[in-house]
């Protein structure tokens, strides 16, 4: 999962060369996979499959769901789009039963000083990442326990462990997610069902893509900087990380030599957090 520093002069959006995936087989096992329509989301949910896994694809986006539903075409595993707007909570909830994998991904973001910050938007974005995985965790439980195995993994981030400003709805969202992490694996630690966080700097996702503009406007700055002046002035790999690569952390904390890995944010942040 490492990657080499990007060279200088290099293109700091390039995409490195992917590497092999982990190997592992989920033959039998039913992963539900949140934002499934793209970005880390669409990477988890294809990799889940590609491991065996019964996959519920979960998004609002019937069109990505359309698309990836034909990009999952001939994997080892089964693909089901599941079209779901998750401000829904108890259709949220009963998404989740029986599902032996969750992964909590679906995210948005609205980059703007808390003065300006519509109040809607935050209740919204509140409601979809973090409500909305308490939902999920709640209906997928029951099964879990009963069967004495499962696997949480939200999609936290770096915002979850630290802050930036203008983007107040999302830091509050993932630092709550964080804290939702860690009491499910200390519940779910009897039952052997694990929970744990992933947490990545900035993915070349659309979710980032359009934060470029809002950034620049932000910190008046024109669209051309905001990468290497604002999204990856902390972070001492200068190069966004691929969905591909989360989706292998994801896999990992699937794999039985990490069944002892629970309660944790798994940082993929190239050294942000080093500071």
């Amino acid at each position: 999962m490492s990657a080499p520093v990007t060279a200088p002069g290099t293109d700091l959006a390039a995409p490195l060369p992917s590497a092999a995936g982990l190997a592992l087989d989920l033959t039998g096992r039913t992963a539900l996979v949140t934002g499934a329509a793209g970005g880390i989301g669409r990477a988890c949910a294809l990799r889940l499959a590609a491991a065996g896994a019964r996959v519920r694809a979960v998004d609002r986006a019937a069109d990505g769901l359309e698309a990836l539903a034909g990009e999952a075409s001939g994997l080892p595993g089964e693909l089901e789009p599941r079209l779901l707007d998750l401000t829904d909570l108890d259709a949220a909830e009963t998404a989740a039963a029986g599902a032996d994998i969750l992964v909590n991904n679906a995210g948005l973001q609205l980059v703007r000083p808390i003065e300006e910050f519509p109040p809607d938007v935050f209740h919204t974005v509140l409601t979809v990442m973090l409500e909305a995985p308490f939902r999920l965790i709640r209906g997928a439980l029951p099964h879990m326990y009963g069967q004495g195995w499962g696997r949480i993994v939200n999609i936290s981030s770096v915002h979850g462990l630290r802050a930036s400003a203008f983007k107040s709805a999302y830091v509050a969202a993932k630092h709550g997610l964080e804290g939702l992490s860690k009491t499910a694996a200390l519940e779910g630690a009897p039952h052997g069902v694990t929970s744990n966080c992933v947490n990545p700097g900035y993915v070349r996702t659309p979710l980032v893509e359009r934060q470029i503009a809002d950034q620049a406007a932000a910190h008046g700055i024109p669209p051309e900087r905001v990468l290497a002046d604002v999204l990856l002035k902390d972070s001492a790999l200068k190069r966004l990380i691929e969905p591909d690569e989360v989706a292998e952390a994801v896999l990992y904390l699937c794999a039985p030599q990490a069944s002892f890995i629970t309660g944790i944010s798994l940082t993929l942040d190239g050294g942000w957090t080093a500071h």
